[in-house]
């Protein structure tokens, strides 16, 4: 794809002020932060519109930023990635910061971009799709379409529930190499948010007897003693058993793929917000325990991509492991009798990626955090910005100001 390139840019990279910075740990990096996002995601919104003109696409057609290439240029993904609905919540987590209606119609346009996406049921992912731009938006400018545009998008995902295995299906077939009969990841525990807004909203509560099934599934068959957990588990259609635990992103079957173990964390407690029910904290703990004791977790809490990938300490980091981690923290911190420590932890994240992983103003194409790795094995995305670690670390800076004015957690 063609790097495009501005004339601004030389000059807004000189602009490295001590604002974007100089935070130090006892000072807040809230307001340094969302001044230093303001400023790149306008370079963000022009890449992307003059990325769609120089290949004749219009909005709807290629709506959302996603990496940065390894030749330098910003990767655009259409409507059906699983990325899409990221860099709209961006927009929304904006707008909800500064209260600028700039922020609002730039959110709007890109969130309306989506809605082709609500009767989309090829994938798991429509959580993150819709849940991420549609759901930000019906919290922040609430409107009928909104809403009947999630609850679609909820029926979508709740069409890929097996009642036999428990879960809802993952992945489909990819062809006939699939190794799979039917495949669930830990990443799909981010998307039963979409179904407890739905059992709310609707009143129906297969919605919610759905996510509680998934989520229950998921406790027993995926997690180690250690409340480690697999990437992936593949149940046996006919009589719900599993017939493997696995990997496709994580160093190995038995490792503990960095990412994974936060969506974990995110996604159980996200479960006892919306159930109260006492399991889903413990195993939110836990999950927390397990991350922060890790010997291979570095010092400053940005983990490696795979806890136990071979190479540390010179394997690459995985910041969006941390940006989900942190705002998984800042929200478990209300829920748990160890308040102090999970806080502690998540503004340690927040002051490390404040101070040391930010890109340099003016550069990538207008993303916020270098050093994320998408899929190692894959050879994809590895050590660059990508989006949804920008989302995440966003909606922390937002969880911990809230926090900090001793407001509730999620506004």
């Amino acid at each position: 794809m063609k790097t495009i390139v501005y004339t601004g840019l030389a000059a807004l990279a000189l602009c490295v002020t001590a604002a974007f910075y100089a935070c130090s740990p006892k000072e807040s990096p809230v307001q340094s932060d969302f001044d230093f996002a303001g400023s790149q995601l306008r370079i963000a919104l022009q890449t992307a519109d003059s990325i769609r003109s120089a290949q004749g696409k219009t909005l709807a057609e290629l709506p959302s930023p996603r990496n940065i290439e390894p030749d330098g240029s910003m990767r655009l993904v259409d409507p059906t990635d699983w990325c899409s609905g990221f860099f709209p919540g961006e927009l929304w987590y904006m707008y909800e910061y500064t209260g600028d209606d700039f922020w609002k119609q730039q959110a709007e346009a890109y969130t309306g971009a989506l809605e082709s996406q609500q009767t989309n049921r090829g994938t798991h992912d429509i959580g993150f799709m819709m849940y991420c731009s549609y759901g930000n938006g019906e919290r922040l400018a609430p409107n009928d379409r909104y809403k009947e545009v999630l609850l679609e998008s909820a029926r979508s995902l709740a069409s890929r529930f097996n009642p036999t295995t428990g879960c809802i299906r993952s992945w489909d077939n990819w062809g006939p190499d699939f190794p799979w009969q039917y495949p669930v990841i830990i990443d799909n525990m981010m998307n039963l948010e979409l179904l407890f807004w739905a059992a709310r909203e609707s009143g129906d509560s297969t919605f919610y007897k759905i996510a509680v099934t998934h989520a229950d599934t998921t406790m027993k068959n995926h997690f180690r003693p250690d409340y480690s957990s697999f990437h992936v588990v593949d149940y046996d259609t006919l009589s719900g058993k599993v017939l493997g635990r696995q990997t496709h992103q994580g160093y190995a079957d038995s490792s503990a793929w960095a990412r994974g173990q936060a969506w974990g964390l995110y996604g159980y407690t996200v479960c006892y917000r919306e159930t109260k029910d006492p399991k889903y904290l413990t195993q939110a703990e836990n999950i927390a325990g397990l991350i922060f004791s890790n010997k291979n977790m570095p010092e400053d809490l940005i983990p490696y991509w795979d806890y136990d990938a071979p190479g540390i300490p010179d394997e690459p980091r995985d910041v969006s492991a941390a940006t989900v981690a942190a705002s998984a923290l800042y929200e478990l911190s209300t829920f748990s009798a160890d308040s102090v420590k999970y806080r502690a932890w998540a503004d340690r994240i927040i002051d490390t990626l404040s101070a040391n992983y930010l890109v340099l103003p003016g550069t990538m194409h207008g993303f916020l955090l270098r050093s994320s790795t998408g899929h190692k094995p894959g050879g994809t995305e590895i050590d660059v910005p990508i989006v949804y670690a920008d989302y995440y670390f966003l909606e922390a800076l937002l969880r911990k100001q809230r926090l900090e004015r001793g407001k509730p957690v999620n506004g």
